[in-house]
């Protein structure tokens, strides 16, 4: 009795313990415990998760085989039915799972590398990825990496979108972090990078939400940004403090764009007489302002009510076209958003988004924004975005920064945040008249 006593005594010390340790350290817990554990099971089903979700393949193999056969001679008449074991070595059909690498933990799953059988893709190995997620009992598997004959799948035990912390300032000229991805890493996103963005969204999905995380991260940087707001200028006339020229009409943009073409030929030209590539390569002193120009409702720019307007949007297309096509070497950078986003709109819309590498697209009303967005660079991605629930405002699949697609999700930015974000960094606000055509030198002190 006391043996028994003091065994349930230990047990519940141990199972008491285990709760603690991953209550108070659920990281270490993690790696320590849940993840070899995790590891077994996955080592020891593999087989037939594979077989079951059609990953396997039939190979034909000699085995050596025991079979019963009949006892001939004179024996076999004296004696009925005797049957006699002998050994025979046959061909017989085997299916046979792809092999399976070493699984590798992270902070939210594992990843594995699995050696593809001969005439598999990795688009069998994406169909299948749902199956192997309800298989293994996690949040979802993508394949993130492809390489010949092998593909790397990921898995992911919960989501890590449920819930985004506030994220921390980079710190670097034209860099922000607007919320975070799947993987559970901050999302980055580097202008200097990747230059141009565009960003789709309905009502409600999270396009507003992220261009504040985009202003409220821009705002503290020795930059010039500037609004085309085709909604009144509602959106971003709250942020005026910071923006150094902000329109509201057509007019207003053709103008604007036509200064920022001709502030390119200048940048351009000054590259030029120095030999350099691009502004980056100029003296520090000859370096001229970044400039960000952030697009609102850009269907807005390209819709004509009449013909009489058909000059002005073909002057608006191109001139943007042209933006989009110079601005990396000279330090501009565009920032595009639109609830509809489609082909229909005309072939200036489509020339713009090839030239738009960054991608991100929210919960959208219709298929075409949709795949106007994403459909260029992955279907799997696109599927993704159209799985977006109303419920999850922010969420988000983002491309173009390091040419792989993921699901991600902006912190939340209140519009007073933002609007506070551009009072309070109002001085570092240059003024247009003496941005274009000037070119000031960075303040890299700031």
């Amino acid at each position: 009795m006391t043996d028994t006593y003091l065994a349930l005594v230990a047990l519940a010390a141990f199972v008491g313990g285990l709760w603690a340790w991953r209550r108070w350290h659920p990281a270490s817990f993690w790696y320590g415990v849940a993840f070899p554990a995790r590891a077994v099971l996955v080592y020891l089903s593999w087989h037939h998760v594979a077989v079951g979700c059609k990953l396997g393949r039939h190979r034909r193999r000699w085995r050596l085989t025991l079979d019963a056969v009949p006892v001939l001679g004179p024996a076999a008449r004296s004696t009925a039915g005797v049957m006699q074991q002998k050994r025979r070595v046959r061909r017989v059909d085997v299916e046979r799972a792809p092999r399976l690498g070493v699984l590798r933990p992270t902070a939210l799953g594992w990843r594995v590398r699995v050696r593809l059988h001969d005439g598999q893709v990795p688009a069998d190995y994406e169909r299948a990825a749902e199956g192997i997620a309800h298989a293994w009992r996690v949040h979802t598997v993508r394949v993130v990496d492809v390489a010949p004959g092998r593909v790397t799948l990921w898995a992911t035990m919960r989501d890590p979108l449920t819930a985004v912390d506030t994220v921390p300032a980079t710190g670097e000229l034209l860099t922000v972090r607007p919320g975070k991805l799947e993987n559970g890493r901050d999302w980055v996103i580097d202008l200097r990078t990747v230059p141009h963005w565009l960003n789709a969204g309905a009502t409600q999905s999270g396009k507003s939400n992220w261009a504040n995380a985009v202003i409220a991260g821009l705002a503290p940087q020795p930059v010039a940004l500037v609004g085309f707001d085709l909604k009144g200028g509602v959106e971003f006339t709250p942020y005026a403090p910071r923006l150094s020229a902000l329109a509201t009409t057509r007019k207003e943009c053709v103008d604007l764009l036509t200064d920022l073409v001709g502030e390119l030929e200048a940048r351009m030209a000054t590259c030029r007489a120095h030999g350099a590539r691009n502004v980056w390569n100029l003296p520090e002193a000859l370096q001229p302002v970044p400039i960000v120009l952030l697009i609102d409702e850009v269907a807005e720019l390209f819709l004509m009510a009449d013909k009489s307007e058909k000059d002005e949007v073909a002057r608006t297309g191109t001139a943007l076209l042209r933006v989009a096509q110079l601005g990396r070497a000279f330090a501009v950078y565009l920032i595009v958003c639109g609830q509809r986003i489609g082909s229909d709109l005309g072939p200036g819309v489509t020339a713009l988004r090839s030239q738009l590498s960054g991608r991100v697209c929210h919960r959208v009303n219709d298929p075409e924004t949709a795949n106007m967005t994403l459909g260029d660079m992955d279907p799997a991605a696109l599927d993704a975005a159209r799985a977006i629930a109303a419920e999850t405002p922010g969420v988000c699949v983002v491309a173009g920064q390091d040419g792989s697609w993921h699901r991600a999700r902006s912190v939340y930015v209140s519009e007073h945040t933002a609007e506070q974000a551009a009072r309070d960094h109002a001085h570092l606000t240059p003024a247009w008249e003496a941005l274009i055509g000037s070119a000031p030198a960075i303040d890299t002190a700031a």
